[in-house]
């Protein structure tokens, strides 16, 4: 009786709402379909597949409309940017997430990626220093090492037909995260690793659910609801394997000096995120361990589920265009030759078609095809204007295939980065990484991490697949459904 109350009160409020709500004339027009009451609400319904069509043809409404759009789920409104000026403009002037963003702190708490501007004002600064160049350089030994291990752990695959790589991607970036990141090793025990991947993908796929029903987007109701207790079960082992490696690390932290530390870290360069924090814990009262696992579990969650998934993305598509695939073999060949040798820092910056390969490969699947922030305050933009108190889903998917790319946008072809005066303006900012000052923390550590593992997987292996064949979904990241396993077989050199 408590919840039918309930629920005709809310009903009650939003009529009250979209009555009183009368939209701008400066405001993005509105996607087609909308319904009274509930606005658009009915078009996020359905599975993960149907959510992001519906995603991609709101952004060709907002091209259309000059670069952005609105939509409605009862009286709150959301508008979709895609205008790369836009896009910019307002990460750079709004920097507090969303309020869907609060969905996700039973999980992630107040990380970098969901805190209040304050807090991540605070903690990026104190945390930027992680990811520098001269620690980043300290993780190749590490990044070379996984690479050869995800090379050896395919030759199961070889010759076998498709398979599905994603599952060696995923266990691979975790492993390396753990290993630089973190600075432990626990890859003998796969069975934490499994339950690790297995519960990051089911809280994905809840967290969606709960988006795209938006009576569950009050707490009250969420908290009655079987998806909460899915969730709940679900954040027990989310929660637990950051914990395991605090608890490992911290002791170790405790029990030894840090030239020691530094020792059994690979080196003195070498220069775990996860010892970061405890140095700026213990010595200068920074952090609390809660403030610490909220940090671990935002790396663990961005720093392997992105990378995983671009790497993915990367096989299926070398694999379905041949000239591509020789092109990075003869600019393999001609900084390594025939030799097996570890990639170097030198090495890096020679690889300039792979880098290419990559940058296409985030541009054609937008892994990460929406940042979600809170207009905070009126913002005029190229062709419209944004009202404060609205949500805003700055779409990188939309800046990807935007027509101003030209007529071939819907190409993969590496070569236009090869040429800047071919490239629209914009294209250097790259949303993959998001824009702006709030941008992804481990943009180069992720870049790196990459070049490495590709490098060294296209000098022993040729691969085949068919991307047309690909189906995505939307939960959260963008993820295939279908159609994107590959074939490997050894290369002749």
């Amino acid at each position: 009786m408590l919840t039918v109350v309930l629920i005709l009160s809310l009903m009650a409020c939003g009529i009250l709402s979209w009555w009183r709500r009368i939209p701008n004339k400066d405001e993005p027009p509105a996607y087609p379909g909308a319904l009274p009451l509930i606005g658009h609400a009915h078009l996020l319904l359905g599975d993960s597949v149907k959510l992001w069509n519906f995603a991609k043809k709101a952004c060709l409404e907002s091209w259309k409309a000059g670069g952005a759009v609105s939509f409605s789920i009862g009286p709150k409104v959301f508008y979709v940017v895609t205008d790369p000026e836009d896009f910019l403009k307002i990460s750079n002037t709004c920097l507090q997430k969303d309020h869907i963003y609060e969905f996700f702190k039973a999980w992630l708490g107040n990380g970098l990626a969901t805190s209040s501007v304050p807090v991540w004002k605070i903690h990026r600064k104190l945390l930027n220093p992680a990811f520098s160049p001269t620690v980043l350089h300290g993780f190749l030994d590490v990044f070379n090492g996984q690479s050869r291990r995800l090379v050896k752990d395919l030759e199961v695959e070889v010759g076998k037909g498709q398979f599905d790589h994603w599952i060696y991607t995923r266990n691979n970036t975790l492993e390396t995260l753990c290993l630089t990141v973190m600075g432990v090793d626990i890859r003998d025990d796969q069975k934490l690793y499994s339950e690790y991947i297995n519960a990051v993908a089911e809280i994905n796929s809840i967290m969606m659910e709960r988006i795209q029903k938006f009576w569950l987007h009050s707490d009250f109701i969420y908290n009655w609801s079987a998806l909460k207790r899915k969730q709940d079960a679900c954040l027990k082992i989310l929660h637990n394997m950051p914990y395991f490696i605090l608890k490992q690390r911290k002791a170790d932290y405790q029990n030894f000096d840090k030239k020691q530390i530094e020792k059994t870290a690979k080196g003195p360069i070498f220069k775990p995120f996860l010892d970061i924090l405890l140095e700026l814990s213990i010595e200068e009262g920074a952090f609390n361990d809660r403030q610490i696992r909220e940090h671990l579990d935002t790396a663990m969650f961005a720093g392997h589920d992105t990378t995983a998934t671009v790497l993915m993305y990367n096989m299926l598509l070398v694999g379905s265009h041949p000239q591509v695939q020789e092109k990075i073999f003869e600019e393999l060949f001609n900084v390594f030759g025939d030799d097996d040798r570890d990639v170097t820092k030198r090495d890096l910056s020679q690889l300039i078609y792979l880098d290419a390969v990559l940058k296409e490969t985030m541009r054609f699947y937008s892994v990460s095809p929406f940042v979600a922030r809170l207009i905070d305050r009126d913002i005029k933009l190229r062709n419209w204007t944004l009202f404060k108190g609205q949500s805003c889903l700055m779409s990188s998917y939309g800046v990807h295939m935007h027509p101003l790319w030209g007529p071939d946008v819907e190409q993969f072809k590496p070569e236009r980065w090869l040429d800047p005066a071919s490239l629209p303006d914009f294209a250097n900012w790259h949303s993959s990484f998001s824009l702006g000052r709030r941008n992804c923390l481990g943009k180069a550590y992720a870049m790196m991490s990459m070049k490495v593992t590709l490098a060294r997987l296209y000098r022993h292996y040729r691969l085949s697949g068919d991307h047309t064949k690909l189906v995505n979904k939307m939960e959260i990241l963008l993820k295939p459904v279908s159609g994107h396993h590959i074939t490997i077989v050894k290369r002749n050199k």
